[in-house]
């Protein structure tokens, strides 16, 4: 999950300046994690209280995602969303948004088995993105997320990922024309063209980045799974949490301490 993180983190200060190359300093002092990263964590947090019970996960993502969302009011969250979070009687609101994919890797490490991956994806977005796009996104990302921490190498991922969305494109023919896009549908495809081409995690990230548009949901996204394909460098993963604050590295570190990570 910190890779999802990281890769927020690095895109954020592109998220309304587009930097449509892979040489830039990755992680600068103006980066930030975003809503990305808090409903990231705030599902990690779910996770760990619902400790196996799935019949329980909904009822805590709901409580988790407000809670935390409500600690950082200016995280960067979508209208329909702030919405929800706060709501004293929260409803799934139909969206297809990409916020479904970019907070879920946490099911992708959670999860035993791919069904049961699969299963924890759709438990922690149907409470807000119950869309029929929405689900998907998060089923495809925790999907492959555990596949790859599974071991599975990357042509098998990509052939699996391509059963879920036409990857039809290189980065440097997405790249000229992508704009802004905060569906599913048209966020998906650059992110996983983003791993599929990546040498390593931090290559991932440069070239999630680069595509432009929601740079830090789409980074987010590349990240979860490149963190699970390729693991997060040493050095890189200390840097990346020095930008979260005591109560979030804490659910950080006890989440990896339960469930793993590469």
């Amino acid at each position: 999950m910190l890779g999802a993180i990281i890769g927020d983190i690095a895109g954020s200060r592109f998220e309304w300046n587009n930097c449509k190359r892979k040489d830039f300093e990755l992680l600068h002092p103006s980066c930030r994690p975003t809503d990305d990263s808090v409903m990231t964590i705030a599902v990690a947090e779910a996770i760990l209280e619902a400790d196996g019970d799935w019949d329980r996960l909904e009822t805590a993502a709901v409580a988790c995602l407000q809670r935390q969302g409500r600690r950082y009011p200016r995280a960067g969250y979508g209208g329909s969303f702030r919405s929800w979070l706060n709501s004293d009687a929260p409803q799934p609101y139909n969206s297809w948004g990409n916020g479904a994919a970019m907070r879920v890797s946490p099911a992708g490490w959670a999860g035993q088995s791919l069904e049961e991956a699969r299963l924890i994806a759709r438990r922690v977005t149907a409470v807000t993105h119950n869309h029929p796009e929405g689900l998907k996104a998060a089923e495809c990302t925790a999907a492959l997320i555990f596949l790859a921490r599974t071991g599975t190498p990357a042509a098998a991922l990509r052939a699996e990922a391509e059963r879920w969305y036409p990857l039809t494109q290189t980065l440097d023919e997405i790249r000229p024309d992508y704009r802004f896009d905060v569906s599913c549908m048209g966020t998906m495809p650059p992110a996983l063209e983003a791993l599929f081409e990546a040498a390593d995690y931090e290559d991932a990230i440069r070239g999630a980045v680069s595509v432009g548009g929601d740079s830090d949901t789409i980074a987010a996204i590349c990240g979860g799974m490149a963190e699970a394909l390729f693991g997060i460098p040493e050095e890189l993963r200390r840097q990346g949490l020095r930008f979260l604050d005591a109560e979030q590295t804490d659910i950080v570190s006890r989440f990896e301490a339960k469930y793993g990570a590469k």
